[in-house]
């Protein structure tokens, strides 16, 4: 059912999908969509399952994603991986994100959860530029408040819509370009190969 639920939010957008459509597009009844909750808590189960497969906030550096960064000794890399899962994170989840913008300029409650994710996301980031730290590689000329900020505004869902959908980047030219600003603002260049 939040299968069905994210294609169709981001095929048809937050407002265009209704209860019934998700309900057909998932083979159940509206009945059966309506135990779910409302439509708002579908969107944000959609989002949650678009961009990462499962619902919830769960710490980063706890899952695959930080097994694989704490394997990883050179900061070129570390920034190849990184940069690899945003983009992969993205394409992913980048229409069911319009939706979600758009739910929660008209649903309050969607606006909340939108305001508690970019936090969310922004704790992930700075956990991963605290490890990130922690091993030399970031820039020490600035506030590392700043380089949270510059990297999660270079990785946000919007700047890949609007580089990747509107000025239809390719994903790899958007992945070549966000290494490289994050290389250049972020990282310490004596770090990063």
């Amino acid at each position: 059912m939040v299968a069905a639920a994210a294609g169709l939010f981001a095929e048809h957008g937050y407002a265009a999908t209704t209860l019934a459509k998700i309900a057909a597009a998932a083979g159940v009844s509206v009945e059966t969509v309506q135990t779910y909750g409302p439509k708002a808590a579908l969107m944000i189960a959609a989002v949650e399952y678009s961009a990462f497969g499962q619902t919830g906030d769960r710490d980063i550096l706890d899952g695959d994603v930080g097994a694989r960064l704490f394997e990883v000794d050179d900061a070129g890399d570390a920034l190849d991986f990184i940069v690899s899962m945003q983009v992969d994170l993205h394409a992913r989840s980048a229409r069911t994100a319009r939706a979600l913008f758009s739910g929660a300029a008209v649903d309050p409650a969607l606006d909340r959860y939108l305001d508690d994710l970019l936090a969310g996301i922004k704790r992930q980031i700075r956990r991963v530029m605290v490890v990130f730290r922690e091993r030399g590689w970031l820039r020490e000329d600035v506030s590392f408040d700043e380089l949270v900020e510059t990297a999660a505004l270079l990785g946000d869902v919007e700047t890949y819509l609007k580089i990747v959908d509107r000025s239809r980047w390719s994903r790899q030219s958007y992945g070549k370009w966000l290494r490289r600003m994050l290389a250049e603002t972020v990282m310490n260049p004596a770090a990063v190969r």
